[in-house]
């Protein structure tokens, strides 16, 4: 497991220590911009570095010199950093405290920015540019086309395939983002020649389902889900743990969309989540909310492009979530009536809450080291 922002005492810290080096500043990202900056660094000791997350969603995550855009066993991992177009001061901050003199490899792992060189590096002495090379050259990472190094995580005795990462494109109040998934080959080629929207209410008439229910999908087509009453989600997740988010599932550093919670109560316009579909892979989706009971659990479940032929069948997903007891570990709790658990257009694909972290709480706790380190 990747190490946490707020679990280090020696790498990403949350609390300004007593004695510290010099302080380097790195920028990640920026409209319309894949790159840290600067791109590499020399460090001793103790210095500790700044990363200021600027737009869109990005990550600061340690990789090796080989390998630049496979995240690195038990190294560490920001999470997923969503800044909104809009935001021009305040922009959330982490801190790495250099440890040694050894080379430290970083790369961002949203969809294709490694492959696009977004990387960086600590001490990275005359392999700079191999590492660059290496990133750039395709080195395997998450990209629409890797293969995943998971297998599959349904049984082998249900014959189920393999999994492979693709990705899907989120758009939720005008913005757009791009997240992986991981998904089973052997669905239909598409065969649409122009695309659709196909629209899905979540909650119809005070129900805990989503309707309808089950559909298939060609690529270029959107699916629009349209909360109609209460307080749902649309969560990605997986056949093999419908209750849970594909990011908890997930061995691979998968993420998955989540359209957050979705108050309907009182709008004068029923809010509304939008994915694109990106190849005719399954796509699993369940309602996160506990409150009073889980709604997976009661069967509000959806798929699009389950392979009905086979034994991973939308009735088998939804038998499955039944079964489960909705025990998810990212289960909100929050009630019909209670507020989103994120705002504005940052509950879209890849959120940091996904990995198990508030993202207001990691974003206010970063933001206040901002206030506390930079003068």
């Amino acid at each position: 497991m990747f190490a946490k922002l707020t679990a280090i005492a020696a790498l990403f810290t949350l609390a300004a220590p007593v004695a510290r080096g010099a302080v380097h500043n790195v920028t990640v990202g920026g409209t319309g911009i894949l790159k840290y900056d600067p791109e590499f660094i020399n460090a001793d000791p103790g210095d500790e570095i700044i990363f200021t997350f600027k737009q869109k969603n990005h990550t600061v995550t340690q990789s090796s010199l080989n390998s630049p855009c496979v995240a690195l066993q038990d190294g560490f991992d920001s999470g997923f950093v969503p800044v909104a177009d809009d935001m021009t001061d305040n922009f959330p901050v982490a801190q790495y405290q250099v440890k040694d003199t050894n080379p430290v490899w970083v790369y961002c792992r949203q969809t294709g920015h490694c492959q696009q060189g977004m990387v960086f590096a600590v001490n990275p002495g005359d392999n700079l540019a191999a590492f660059q090379a290496n990133a750039v050259g395709g080195a395997s990472g998450t990209s629409s086309v890797a293969a995943s190094t998971a297998a599959a995580t349904t049984s082998a005795a249900q014959g189920a395939p393999s999994v492979v990462t693709v990705t899907a494109t989120v758009t939720v109040n005008g913005q757009t983002e791009t997240t992986t998934y991981g998904s089973y080959p052997g669905s239909a080629a598409p065969t649409a020649v122009a695309s659709q929207d196909h629209l899905i209410v979540v909650g119809d008439n005070n129900t805990l389902t989503f309707s309808p229910n089950n559909i298939s999908a060609q690529v270029g087509d959107t699916i629009t889900f349209k909360f109609s009453t209460k307080n749902h989600t649309a969560t990605q997740s997986s056949f093999a743990d419908p209750c849970s988010p594909l990011s908890a599932s997930s061995t691979s550093g998968q993420v998955g969309f989540d359209s957050g919670f979705m108050p309907a109560a009182g709008a004068a316009t029923p809010p509304t989540f939008t994915v694109t579909v990106n190849d005719t892979a399954p796509i699993w989706v369940y309602c996160k909310q506990t409150n009073p009971a889980s709604h997976c659990a009661a069967g509000m479940v959806f798929s699009a492009n389950a392979i009905e032929s086979g034994p991973n069948n939308f009735g088998a997903f939804q038998a499955k979530a039944k079964a489960s007891g909705g025990t998810s570990p990212s289960a909100s709790g929050s009630s019909s009536s209670a507020a989103p658990s994120s705002t504005d257009a940052n509950n879209g694909a890849a959120r940091i809450g996904e990995s198990g972290w508030g993202a207001g709480v990691l974003v206010a706790a970063l933001t206040a080291l901002a206030g506390s380190l930079v003068l």
